[in-house]
């Protein structure tokens, strides 16, 4: 007899949360579910997105699995929340259709890199590096020298080149050309309802909008069905604390700044 989690579901519209930064793990959390959205053969899915992007990687790692689910005939639809940006978009451009409340921030195609150099505040306090390196650019970034020339056009290739991936995912999955795509993916951000405009979403709504869509899509009855959802994240005890949005953000800017510097990052960053 199979376990309970993998029999097959073709009447349950599933439900899969894509919140906060994207890093190693929410991606593994996105993966398993949508794993265990396959395996129970689910008809439809409800992609309910609400980040600022994040790290390049994961983010084409989750994009890859959307894509597997709808070749398995799984209708996918994006719903987006308060934010949707930068690899928020790239995940979302996966889905076959996407709804959008009118006030969402999306947008901010793009890619940046950060790296910190200290070497002014080193040199105050007496803190030198000695480095024994294999190659030319194995150091670069390195937070006690500034770039040369020569590593800020080896790093602007790479941005270049991310930028391009970006694009172009952009393009086959809103159905537009990358030339169109160019015109405004610049890293601003806009609204849900000039999203609407720029083609970027199908329609504006809510996140029950979204789900009497994915109803629709499956052969479901909209007004029955309701989303199973499959990954939850874990509760964790800053949750429960007073002022708890207040440290999330600051532990989510620490983040961004130390664990994620060096890095290409599709992520939105006021």
């Amino acid at each position: 007899m199979p376990w309970p989690w993998r029999r097959k579901s073709r009447k349950t519209l599933a439900r899969v949360v894509i919140e906060g930064p994207i890093a190693g793990g929410t991606r593994e959390r996105v993966l398993k579910a949508l794993r265990q959205v396959e395996e129970r053969e689910c008809p439809a899915l409800l992609l309910r997105i609400d980040t600022p992007g994040g790290t390049v990687g994961d983010s084409q790692e989750i994009h890859a699995a959307l894509l597997r689910l709808r070749d398995k005939g799984c209708r996918v639809v994006a719903s987006f929340g308060n934010i949707s940006a930068s690899g928020g978009v790239y995940v979302g451009v996966a889905a076959e259709r996407i709804v959008s409340n009118a006030g969402t921030i999306t947008g901010s195609i793009g890619v940046i890199l950060r790296g910190n150099n200290l070497s002014r505040l080193l040199e105050r306090v007496g803190i030198s590096f000695e480095t024994v390196k294999s190659g030319l650019y194995k150091d670069i970034l390195s937070p006690d020298r500034a770039l040369t020339a020569d590593e800020r056009t080896l790093l602007q290739g790479l941005i270049d080149s991310s930028y391009d991936q970006f694009v172009a995912a952009v393009a086959t999955g809103r159905g537009l050309s990358e030339e169109v795509v160019r015109g405004f993916a610049d890293g601003r951000v806009f609204t849900g309802a000039q999203a609407l405009a720029l083609g970027m979403v199908d329609a504006l709504g809510d996140e029950d909008t979204a789900r009497r869509l994915a109803a629709r899509l499956a052969g479901l009855d909209e007004n029955e069905v309701r989303p199973t959802t499959f990954g939850k994240p874990a509760k964790r005890l800053l949750s429960f604390l007073p002022g708890r949005n207040l440290f999330a953000s600051l532990h989510q800017a620490l983040s961004l700044e130390l664990a994620w510097s060096g890095q290409p990052l599709w992520l939105w960053r006021p």
